[in-house]
C-alpha cells in the first residue's frame, strides 16, 4: 500500500500566506528547540501501516501499546503536555497479551486485530475507565458496559488504549466555552502549534491522532465536533450519515443528529474502523470502494458560496481543485447557497435543546446513583454550582439553563423545529443540489485557520466561517474531511459531502483526492507562531 507523503513545517509554509507556491523554508530554520517531539519508527505510521507491521510479524500487539504508553509519557503528560487523553485504560497490556497469543495460535479475529485506539470520552467501554465527558459529575461513571461501537471494535481484535479529553459535555454547556476544555482533562494543545484552538468537541481524539499517540481514534459530532478538529490537527474525519454507528451507550446531545466516526491519518484508515464501528451495516465493506481512480468521470459540485474570503484558504481550495481535475473528476461551479427558512438558525439550535434536555435526563437515569450523583439535569446544574470553583472556573453553563427551559419532544413547538429543519438542509438542501446540478459529491474548505486558545473570552471564532457542513449535520448526511495543506504551520482541510447512506461512495472520493495531492502535515510542536523565525523577525520589526 502507498504510504501518505506527510508534510513537514516546510511544506506548510511553501505553501502558505496568500500563494501556494511561496519560497520554501527548512525546517531546520525554525527556531531551536530542546527535544524533537515528532512521531518515528512504526507508530508513525497510518492505521493501514501499523496493521501491515501487526500481520508482517514486524511488531507485536504488546511492543505496540508500550510504544504507544511511552510516546504518551513524553507528549501528552510532559514536553508539550498536549493533555489529548484523559484515562489509559489499566488492562491494554493484558489485552494486547492475550491477542498476540490469539495470532501465535492462528487466530485472527480481523483486521484491526491488536492495534491500539483510542475513544473519545464520551463513548462508554466495559473497560476499568470512566467515561466523564470531561465533567466532575461524571468522574466516578464506569458503567462496565460497550457501546455497540466499541464492541464491534473488539470484534475486529482492536485494544482499547483509552479515553480522549473533549470539549466538556462535547461543547454543549456554555455559549462561553473554549475547545478542548474539560474540567476533569484541562485544554487539550494542538500539536501543530500549541497555544491554537485544537477545535472541539472531539479535540483529544483530534490532537491525539495527528500526535500519534494510538493507530486511531473515535470521535463524535452533532454539528462539526469530528471535522473540525480534524481539520485543525491535520487528520482524515469522517462524520457518518446518522444511524450507522449506533448511538447507544453514548451520552447524547441529540438523537437526530448524534454520530460517532473515525479520526485517523489516512482516508483507508477512517474506512477500516467505519467497517468494525458501523454494526447495523455488517455486510457493507467501506474499503471495497478505495481506488486511486475512484474520481475519473465523477461529476464534484464546487461550492463556491461556502469558499470564505481567507486567501491563503482560497489558494489552496485552487490548487484542490486542480488536483481533483488532475484525478478525472468533472468540476461543476455552484455559486447559489440554496435558501433557508425564516429563523433556520434559531430552530437549529433549540431542537439540540430539545433532545438534549430529553437525551441527558434519560442517560444520567440510567447510571449508577452510587458513581454519579445528578439524575437529571436540574440536578447537574445544581451539581456544577456547587463545584462552581472547578467547574465554573473559566465559563458558564448558560446552554445547561437554556435547555432546562425546553418543552418535551412532542411539543409542537420542537416538531415543527424539526420537520422544518430537516427539509430545508437536506431534501431542500443538499439533495436539491446534487439533483439541480447533475452533480455526485459536494466539495468546500472544511473550516478556518484556526486562532489562539483564549481562556479569557473564550472561543474567539472569524465570522467568515468556510464550509457547508452544518447543512450535512442537520440532515444526518455523510461528510469526510481531508488535509489540502497548511498555513503557517497550521493545517486546513477539504469537505466531501453525499447524500444520504452514500457514505461508501464519500469515502472512495475522498480517497481518490487523497491519492492524487499526499497534503498532510506532520505536527511539528511548535509553541506559538513567533517560533517561524519570517514570523518572529516580523514581529520584532525592523528598527535598523
Amino acid at each position: 500500500m502507498k504510504q501518505l507523503l506527510v508534510f513537514t513545517l516546510a511544506t506548510s509554509i511553501a505553501l502558505s500566506a496568500c500563494s501556494p507556491n511561496k519560497e520554501d523554508t527548512s525546517t531546520s530554520s525554525t527556531k531551536e528547540v530542546e527535544k524533537d517531539f515528532r512521531a518515528t519508527g512504526v507508530i508513525a505510521g497510518s492505521l493501514p501501516d501499523i496493521v501491515n507491521a501487526l500481520d508482517s510479524g514486524q511488531i507485536s500487539s504488546q511492543e505496540l501499546v508500550t510504544l504507544y504508553l511511552e510516546r504518551i509519557e513524553q507528549v501528552d503528560r510532559n514536553g508539550p503536555k498536549l493533555q489529548s487523553i484523559i484515562s489509559i485504560n489499566p488492562d491494554a497490556l493484558e489485552n494486547a497479551k492475550k491477542l498476540d497469543e490469539m495470532r501465535a495460535a492462528g487466530q485472527v479475529l480481523g483486521a484491526l486485530h491488536g492495534v491500539p485506539v483510542l475513544l473519545k470520552d464520551n463513548i462508554e467501554s466495559k473497560d476499568n475507565m470512566p467515561t466523564t465527558a470531561g465533567a466532575l459529575a461524571l468522574k466516578n461513571n464506569i458503567t462496565l458496559r460497550d457501546s455497540p461501537l466499541v464492541d464491534g471494535l473488539r470484534a475486529q481484535g482492536a485494544i482499547i488504549l483509552g479515553k480522549t479529553n473533549l470539549s466538556q459535555w462535547a461543547n454543549f454547556r456554555s455559549e462561553g466555552s473554549m475547545s478542548g476544555w474539560s474540567a476533569l482533562g484541562g485544554q487539550v494543545r494542538n500539536p501543530h502549534m500549541l497555544d491554537r484552538n485544537p477545535c472541539g468537541s472531539s479535540s483529544g481524539s483530534g490532537a491525539a491522532t495527528a500526535a500519534s499517540l494510538a493507530a486511531a481514534s473515535v470521535g463524535t459530532e452533532t454539528n462539526g465536533s469530528i471535522i473540525c478538529p480534524s481539520n485543525a490537527n491535520g487528520i482524515v474525519g469522517f462524520k457518518p450519515s446518522v444511524g450507522i454507528v449506533p448511538q447507544q451507550y453514548i451520552i447524547p446531545i441529540s438523537h437526530t443528529q448524534d454520530t460517532a466516526g473515525p479520526m485517523t491519518k489516512t482516508v483507508r484508515g477512517a474506512a477500516l474502523m467505519l467497517n468494525a464501528m458501523a454494526t447495523t451495516t455488517p455486510n457493507v465493506d467501506y474499503t471495497a470502494g478505495l481506488n486511486k481512480n475512484a474520481l475519473r468521470g465523477v461529476r464534484i459540485g464546487v461550492l463556491n458560496f461556502a469558499t470564505g474570503k481567507s486567501q491563503a484558504i482560497l489558494a489552496h481550495f485552487k490548487q484542490a481543485l486542480a488536483d481533483l481535475e488532475a484525478a478525472g473528476a468533472i468540476l461543476v461551479e455552484i455559486d447559489e447557497r440554496p435558501d433557508t427558512p425564516k429563523q433556520y438558525g434559531k430552530m437549529s439550535y433549540d431542537i439540540l435543546k430539545f433532545e438534549f434536555k430529553h437525551g441527558i435526563n434519560e442517560y444520567l437515569a440510567s447510571t449508577s446513583a452510587e458513581q454519579v450523583a445528578p439524575r437529571n439535569l436540574q440536578e447537574l446544574v445544581d451539581f456544577n454550582l456547587a463545584q462552581k470553583d472547578i467547574e465554573l472556573a473559566l465559563f458558564d453553563q448558560s446552554i445547561f439553563d437554556a435547555s432546562l427551559a425546553m418543552d418535551s419532544l412532542e411539543s409542537e413547538e420542537y416538531q415543527t423545529a424539526l420537520t422544518t429543519v430537516q427539509k430545508a438542509s437536506g431534501e431542500d438542501g443538499i439533495d436539491k443540489l446534487l439533483k439541480a446540478h447533475s452533480v455526485q459529491v459536494l466539495i468546500a474548505p472544511s473550516g478556518l485557520v484556526v486562532p489562539r486558545i483564549d481562556p479569557i473570552n473564550g472561543d474567539v471564532w472569524p465570522n467568515d466561517w468556510p464550509g457547508f457542513g452544518g447543512h450535512a449535520a442537520r440532515a444526518g448526511y455523510p461528510h469526510a474531511t481531508v488535509p489540502m495543506g497548511g498555513i503557517h504551520g497550521l493545517s486546513v482541510g477539504l469537505s466531501f459531502i453525499g447524500a444520504k447512506n452514500t457514505d461508501a461512495d464519500i469515502l472512495s472520493f475522498a480517497y481518490g483526492y487523497e491519492q492524487h495531492s499526499m497534503r498532510r502535515l506532520s505536527p511539528e510542536y511548535l509553541k506559538n507562531a513567533e517560533d517561524i523565525p519570517y514570523i518572529s523577525d516580523a514581529m520584532d520589526g525592523h528598527k535598523k
